[in-house]
């Protein structure tokens, strides 16, 4: 048997420290540094610039748009180099038929035979347009039948007076105004108790057109005005002439409308002559009104 001997070795005193030499780099380390990678550098100033011109393209972006956008929004005549001349048009309100009695029909509705107008014969008269001095004597409101008659001439007026007094009529409304151009307008609306009678009217007052009578104050004689041609409102009929030259230092221009139980007239007289555009025009809107 072996047996195994333990020594003891005693510690050795420690070396003091000494001082580091500097590394010196060798031939390999120099080389392996070369062909280290070198290092990333920060993409934050990219990154800067790229927010900035995007800012840019966006805020250039907007204000084009902003301005697409509001020149769409303008008028033709707003935008310059794009300014169009008036061809004459009154500018009028914005219209829209007045509200009908609770189950009362539309004048040429289904159902009703007399194609009489239910709504107020007041609200079914055209607006004064822009820039018009409204007549004090007609105003929008009822008148009587002299209102109206008075327009015609004075030996017409007591035999017509009759002839409307037997046709049963119940209501006048009539509004008039005067433009800056000198233009005035007047419009009559005469409301029958049916279609029937509404139209008998009207073939007395055309007929006398053709036998000299039933003429306006001042007129000597008339013409028929072919304008109304051009107007489509279904179920209304349009009688329309003018004074014939030479005419005085006024000329007038009237048109009937006959819509169902109602007979609108629209006169209009101009120092110089009447004007078609402004003329066509009214009768149009009037005619929508009644139709």
């Amino acid at each position: 048997m072996t047996e195994q001997i333990r020594t003891e070795t005693r510690p050795e005193a420690p070396t003091p420290p000494t001082e580091a030499a500097p590394e010196v780099p060798t031939e390999a380390a120099s080389v392996a540094a070369a062909s280290a990678p070198a290092p990333k550098k920060s993409r934050r100033p990219l990154l800067r610039g790229i927010v900035r011109w995007t800012a840019a393209l966006l805020v250039c972006g907007g204000v084009g748009a902003g301005a697409a956008m509001g020149i769409t929004a303008m008028e033709r005549t707003d935008v310059p180099g794009l300014a169009t001349e008036s061809d004459g048009r009154w500018e009028y309100p914005k219209l829209a038929l007045p509200a009908l009695p609770a189950g009362a029909p539309r004048p040429f509705s289904d159902g009703n035979e007399a194609e009489v107008h239910h709504a107020d014969l007041r609200k079914l008269l055209l607006p004064a347009p822009a820039g018009a001095t409204v007549d004090r004597k007609l105003t929008g409101g009822w008148v009587g039948l002299d209102a109206y008659l008075a327009e015609l001439k004075p030996e017409d007026r007591p035999e017509l007076k009759a002839f409307v007094t037997d046709s049963a009529l119940r209501h006048v409304a009539a509004r008039g105004w005067t433009m800056p151009d000198g233009s005035t307008t007047r419009i009559h609306l005469l409301r029958f108790s049916s279609v029937a009678f509404s139209e008998a009217y009207k073939d007395e007052i055309v007929g006398g057109f053709f036998r000299g009578e039933r003429l306006p104050v001042g007129v000597e004689a008339a013409e028929l005005d072919t304008f109304h041609q051009g107007i489509d409102v279904p179920d209304v009929s349009f009688y329309s002439y003018k004074e014939k030259e030479p005419y005085g230092p006024t000329q007038t221009r009237w048109t009937l409308i006959q819509a169902g139980d109602t007979v609108g007239v629209v006169t209009q007289t101009r120092k110089g002559g009447t004007l078609t555009v402004p003329f066509h025009q009214t009768v149009t809107l009037q005619a929508q009104l009644l139709g």
